[in-house]
This record gives structure tokens, C-alpha cells and sequence, in this order.
């Protein structure tokens, strides 16, 4: 029996409507509750979709489930997929350690090693905060003399993580392409006195510097999701003039705009990292080399429904309705059954 967490949000709908359309064993769980461990006894597994702009979420969802996986119960998303969640400073070093093609990143927790490597470092690149999804946090970093004052303010008062005029602004860009209505922008605007409630309980981001490397001629960027040996992809166009693809909303799903070895490199990086279900984010260079950015587990429910199929692991192709969710279900059950 799969324990899945009791929530109308995130992918937590799917995965009962897949379980009890399937005739798959379940149980609904309150993963919030002080007695979330006795909940889960007498289940294989438990299913929870956290994410980063929950305040409950962040504070004890992975406590929970490495808790549980700790003590032998089957968890989604497992600790590989999840640890490094919302977190770029910690993806920098997971790549590097795995030896993963990626673009080039910097992090110091040191002032004056932050300035002295800017010094000899070309322009531009792009700074970004470890939290953050959607392009928020990310900024092109042009000089010398804009990377020392945000190493300045990194070191002293820090960074919020919700940025309000920068929320604004993504909220009146999506309106104005039909991704938002007028009342999500009003919602920005209302956000200026009462921030969310995620962000009071992160705080600020202080006391390191994280600049990746900027990769030029790129409008757009692929992602890659893979669970299991199954992958779907999507091609995401940059916005107006701008070099960020993240949140965008201008999305391809034209299978035959995927380069083979994005997908291979997508299936490797999963291999690797050993997740559940990852998101990989890559940008093509001019001699076709794929570079990850970044990765996750979590999107938008709906982000891949338009895919018009996916690829298995031999990169060969199926036509057909992808349900994600769906596809997570299963491979925890195989997983669960194969150990």
C-alpha cells in the first residue's frame, strides 16, 4: 500500500485519481501531523509532493522523509532527488563531484575571496541566489563593478528571498502574454506590504556569492524530465530581452526540436544522481554540446501534459498522452517490487 500525503495541491490529486482508477492500494496520510510515522505504518511507501514556497513544507518535509527512508520505507521523492531541491549552491557541487557536464559555477562563503576571483574573472556572468524557481534570483551581471557591490550586500545585509518588484514584474509580463490574469498582478502588487509567508520563514539569503558562467547565443534552453526509463522534453524560448528561459512560459513541445544527445545526457544525469523524477535544465553550446544548469523534481502539474510523447531509455519514441504522474507512480511501485 502507497501512503499518500492528504493535499488538494501539487501533484498529490493525480496520484490518488491514478491509484484509484488503477486499483492501486493507498492511503491518505496527513504528512503535517506529529504522528505522520504511526500514519505510515503497515506502507510500502509514502508519497509526497513538497515544495519550495510551502512554509510547512520547508521546514519539516525532508525531515520526514529521510526519517522514514531511513528506517527502510520506500519515500518519493527518495533522498537523491531531494536534498539538493531548490538549492543551486549544493547542484554545483553534486555536479562536479559526479563528474556531470555542466555550466561552470562559482560559490565562495568568503568576502575577500568573492572579490579577488571577480578580479580576474571576465564579464559577464550570471549571479543567482541558491533559492528560487522561475528565473527569480537571477540576475546578468555585466562588470566588475556590479559583481562587488552585490558580493557587498551579499556579505552585509543580504538578499529576501520574495522579491517584490521583481515578482511584479514577472506577474505583469505573464499577464501581458496570457499567462495571468489581472488579479495575479494585483496580487503582486499587494505583496509589496504583505509578503508570503514562505519567505519570512526562510529569511535572507547572506554570507556567500554564487556566479555561473554565462553562456551567449542562446534563446532558448531544453528540459528534460525523466522518471525512470521514460523521458518527455520541452523547449523553453527565452523572453523578450532577456537570456533567461526559466518561467518564460513560451514553451515547445515539438519532439523534433530535441538534439539526441540532450536526451542522452538527460538519461545519464538521472542515472547518476539517482532520482525519483528529475528535471534537468540544459543550454546547447555552439559545437553541441549539452551543459546542465539545474535540476529538480517539482513543476507546474500540468507542465508536460502537452508533450505529444516521450522517449524510453534507448531514445526510442511512443506517441501518446504523457500523465507524469502517472509515470512516478509506477516506477515507485517497481521500484517497490525490485528492490
Amino acid at each position: 500500500m502507497i501512503a499518500i500525503h492528504d493535499s488538494p495541491h501539487g501533484f498529490h490529486p493525480r496520484w490518488i485519481e491514478y491509484c484509484r482508477c488503477s486499483s492501486i492500494p493507498y492511503r491518505l496520510v496527513d504528512c503535517y501531523a506529529s504522528d505522520i510515522v504511526r500514519q505510515v505504518k503497515g506502507c510500502s511507501a509514502l508519497m509526497w509532493h513538497h515544495g519550495q514556497s510551502n512554509p510547512k513544507d520547508i521546514l519539516i518535509a525532508r525531515s520526514v522523509l529521510f526519517a522514514l527512508e531511513h528506517a527502510g520505507i520506500r519515500v518519493f521523492p527518495n533522498f537523491q532527488t531531494a536534498w539538493h531541491f531548490d538549492d543551486k549552491v549544493a547542484q554545483k557541487y553534486l555536479f562536479e563531484a559526479l563528474d556531470i557536464p555542466a555550466v561552470p559555477a562559482q560559490v565562495f562563503v568568503d568576502h575577500k575571496q568573492a572579490l579577488s576571483w571577480i578580479a580576474r574573472s571576465g564579464f559577464p556572468k550570471v549571479f543567482k541566489l541558491r533559492r528560487g524557481a522561475g528565473s527569480s534570483g537571477v540576475r546578468l551581471v555585466k562588470n566588475p563593478r556590479e559583481a562587488r557591490r552585490l558580493i557587498k550586500k551579499a556579505f552585509r545585509s543580504g538578499f529576501p528571498v520574495y522579491d517584490p518588484w521583481g515578482s511584479l514584474k514577472e506577474r505583469v509580463y505573464k499577464w501581458r502574454i496570457g499567462k495571468f490574469s489581472i488579479a495575479e498582478v494585483l496580487k503582486g502588487i499587494i505583496r509589496f506590504v504583505w509578503h508570503p509567508e514562505f519567505s519570512l520563514v526562510l529569511g535572507r539569503e547572506r554570507g556567500y556569492v554564487y556566479f555561473q558562467e554565462f553562456v551567449p547565443d542562446n534563446d532558448t534552453d531544453i528540459r528534460i524530465f525523466v522518471v525512470g526509463d521514460r523521458a518527455c522534453a520541452v523547449t523553453r524560448h527565452t523572453r523578450p530581452n532577456d537570456f533567461r528561459a526559466s518561467g518564460s512560459g513560451l514553451l515547445d513541445y515539438d519532439p523534433s526540436r530535441i538534439d539526441r544527445r540532450v536526451l542522452e545526457a538527460g538519461f545519464e544525469v538521472s542515472r547518476k544522481i539517482g532520482g525519483d523524477a528529475l528535471a534537468m535544465d540544459f543550454v546547447v553550446k555552439t559545437n553541441g554540446d549539452p551543459f546542465l544548469i539545474e535540476v529538480s523534481y517539482g513543476s507546474p502539474v500540468e507542465f508536460y501534459d502537452q508533450c505529444p510523447g516521450y522517449w524510453d531509455q534507448h531514445l526510442q519514441w511512443h506517441s501518446g498522452p504523457v500523465n507524469t504522474q502517472a509515470w512516478m507512480v509506477d516506477f515507485l511501485l517497481h521500484e517497490i517490487d525490485h528492490p
